[in-house]
């Protein structure tokens, strides 16, 4: 059988098993199960257990579980709360204050959790009701969380980020410094957008507080938990002091000193954060061994490598296919989550790429920024639905689907940059030790 007829044939089982309801993970496992048998020897799926002891025992999966305790221990206490205040009392000059202050304490806050949907849930249960009671917007105020977000999986550090460096294998300390730059990008481009959003419509403020320079001063007590976290984590990455893997044990250590005596935390929100983390790990060791199992099997069908043979005899643009691999994430992002996306998608796209001539950690920064304009596309985007867990119950799900395309939009043009301009991405990562 030709590769084009396997290939069509392993991605209609695996879409078949998704579609009657398998667990994406059990579907990749079982598409390429079916394959081997169908187009290979049943001696092969002796690689699936080889592939699982090879990802359970890498140094570099350690970094996950890490990363996602300290961002549920960061999510379950105060800290983000802390820091929208604090951001309120030094955006309070600017159009549409409480807006702009969200994106900006969503993009403090991402610095630590390394999780879009606890970036949105944290940040829109104190935002949201804050902008309501000050006149704004019902699709603005919920719109605005749920791109603010969106940052938590591209600033670093990021679990997103973290598995697309395992399934590549490349390097997690380049794709945490690439994402820096293009995550303060889209930062600014959003509060933009907010500024000028209120400009054209003005909130109708019902409380004027007169704020101090004492005063905002005094409300960055409230963000020093996440300095100190952002810079033992990044620090100990690039001052050399520690692998990514040991900083995400710092980081997480950290953590647990910070906030298992704030308010929201205690032995209780310890041991629920635990249950999550453990959770959230099987999910993902899951993901990530039956994605490479997956990516196996494409590989011995030599699918990449025809596929790459024949875009270069039919002389098809490079960029044509890196585009369009982006819009298909962009599309995707509307059905499931970011790590369903990469496990699916990155085993047959990545190889391509890579042998087009693209850069690995450039690459990772575009899909990174394309999964989460994913997540806020309606009608499925995962902080839709995560904010509706959150928000006062007069905001409808049609009010979070309209308040979110907006920025959408905004978030498109901020890929668009880091397409156009690859330095943004790149440049960091090269002058860093």
């Amino acid at each position: 059988m030709e590769w084009y007829w396997m290939g069509a044939t392993l991605f209609a089982i695996l879409i078949g098993f998704i579609l009657i309801g398998v667990p994406v993970a059990f579907s990749l496992g079982l598409a390429g199960t079916v394959a081997v048998y169908l187009f290979l020897t049943p001696h092969m799926l002796m690689q699936l257990a080889r592939i699982s002891f090879d990802v359970a025992s890498t140094h570099l999966f350690i970094v996950a579980p890490l990363f996602v305790l300290m961002a549920g221990l960061v999510s379950q206490s105060d800290v983000a709360e802390k820091a929208f205040l604090a951001a309120t009392k030094w955006m309070n000059r600017l159009p549409g204050p409480l807006a702009i202050s969200t994106v900006a304490s969503a993009t403090l806050f991402s610095a630590i959790s390394g999780s879009s949907p606890a970036t949105a849930a944290a940040i829109g249960y104190t935002a949201v009701p804050e902008m309501l009671k000050h006149g704004y917007s019902k699709r603005l105020a919920v719109g605005t969380v749920a791109a603010g977000g969106t940052l938590g999986i591209l600033i670093p550090p990021s679990v997103v980020m973290i598995i697309y460096g395992i399934i590549t294998e490349t390097s997690i300390g380049d794709l945490f410094a690439a994402g820096i730059i293009p995550g303060i990008l889209l930062s600014l481009l959003l509060m933009l957008y907010v500024m000028v959003s209120c400009i054209r419509t003005p909130p109708v403020s019902i409380e004027n507080t007169v704020i101090t320079w004492s005063d905002r001063f005094a409300a960055l007590k409230g963000i020093w938990a996440i300095v100190l976290l952002f810079i033992a984590v990044m620090g100990a990455i690039y001052g050399g002091i520690a692998t990514p893997t040991e900083a995400a044990a710092i980081g997480a250590m950290v953590a647990l000193i910070l906030t298992l005596p704030r308010q929201g935390m205690g032995l209780s929100g310890l041991s629920l954060v635990l249950v999550r983390t453990a959770q959230t790990t099987s999910m993902i060791l899951l993901l990530i061994i039956c994605g490479s199992f997956f990516g196996f099997v494409i590989s011995a069908l030599g699918i990449a490598h025809e596929m790459v043979a024949v875009l270069v005899e039919a002389q098809v643009s490079p960029w044509t296919v890196l585009i369009g691999y982006l819009i298909l994430l962009v599309i995707l992002g509307t059905l499931m989550d970011p790590a369903s996306m990469m496990v699916i998608t990155l085993p047959l796209a990545f190889p391509v790429l890579k042998q087009l001539g693209f850069d690995p950690v450039w690459i990772g920064v575009l899909v990174t920024i394309a999964v989460e304009i994913g997540m806020i596309t309606p009608p499925v985007g995962l902080n839709l639905f995560v904010l509706q867990g959150v928000v006062p119950r007069e905001i409808t799900t049609k009010d979070i689907a309209l308040g979110a395309l907006p920025f959408v939009g905004v978030l498109l043009f901020g890929l668009l940059l880091v397409l156009v301009f690859p330095g943004l991405a790149t440049w960091l990562p090269a002058v860093l030790p």
